[in-house]
């Protein structure tokens, strides 16, 4: 079932997918080489309960820690470690936080170090892609149309799209109805409407598009070990363009200086 919200509650949605901007930029702040993923992960569950917040990853359907860290060639779901981060690594970092019952979800990835050029064109194109996909999240647009702007433009510049891994509604729980994949077609799938709340997140592999769970259970990494890139915006669906409830605002400020 599909829950529109408010105007009210879209606000209180904003009020938490602002936090895990700013924690994305807590984190950014630490990323380095030689820090290890779990303290990563220390910095960002003491950021958001400071704030008088809760992690919205933490015990979510048993997952052990507040963000979800995946390195290289692990796509989603990676749990934080004693890994410690290398010149040339990629970081997916995902971050969940609630605030007043209400659900804040964003990620970004990050660059450690130098990273080889070719994986910064795979950051930059799946960037880029989550904001293809948010043009066409407006009232009277269908699902189908997001991940056509989405796998469009990925695989014009030769990258591939996840395809068991998509995006979700998001409310007073972290996962609702519509599921948002990253591929589609035109005109096709469920109509957007005014107070749809949806998680938008590209999930792209420089490689294959094939995926395998690792045996802990969680981590999802590319079947070929290549990398893999993710990004995501909350969104709320109005009419004309959506209002993008989550922020990089932090973030970028933070990486603007480093």
């Amino acid at each position: 079932m599909i829950y529109l919200k408010t105007p009210e509650e879209i606000e209180l949605l904003r009020k938490s997918n602002v936090l895990v901007g700013k924690t994305l930029a807590e984190v950014a702040k630490a990323i380095r080489i030689g820090i290890t993923t779990l303290e990563l992960d220390k910095i960002a569950e003491d950021f958001i309960r400071s704030n008088g917040a809760l992690p919205g990853f933490l015990g979510y359907q048993g997952f052990p820690n507040t963000l979800c860290i995946s390195v290289n060639d692990q796509v989603v779901h990676g749990i934080p470690s004693n890994y410690a981060l290398k010149d040339g690594d990629i970081v997916s970092v995902d971050c969940g936080t609630i605030i007043d019952g209400f659900y804040g979800d964003s990620a970004y990835t990050f660059c450690v170090g130098n990273v080889d050029p070719k994986v910064k064109k795979l950051l930059d194109t799946t960037k880029e892609a989550l904001y293809k996909g948010i043009e066409q999240a407006r009232h009277g647009n269908r699902i189908g149309d997001i991940g056509y702007a989405i796998q469009q433009h990925c695989q014009a510049a030769g990258f591939s799209v996840v395809r068991e891994m998509v995006g979700h509604g998001i409310g007073r729980n972290m996962h609702e109805d519509p599921e948002v994949p990253n591929y589609g077609k035109r005109g096709q799938g469920l109509q957007l409407r005014e107070g749809m709340v949806i998680a938008i997140e590209p999930m792209i592999n420089m490689g294959n598009k094939g995926i395998v769970m690792e045996r802990d259970g969680w981590t999802i990494r590319t079947i070929d070990r290549k990398p893999s890139a993710h990004f995501e915006h909350t969104v709320a669906i109005q009419k004309g363009d959506a209002s993008i409830l989550s922020t990089f605002q932090y973030v970028e400020e933070v990486l603007s200086q480093k």
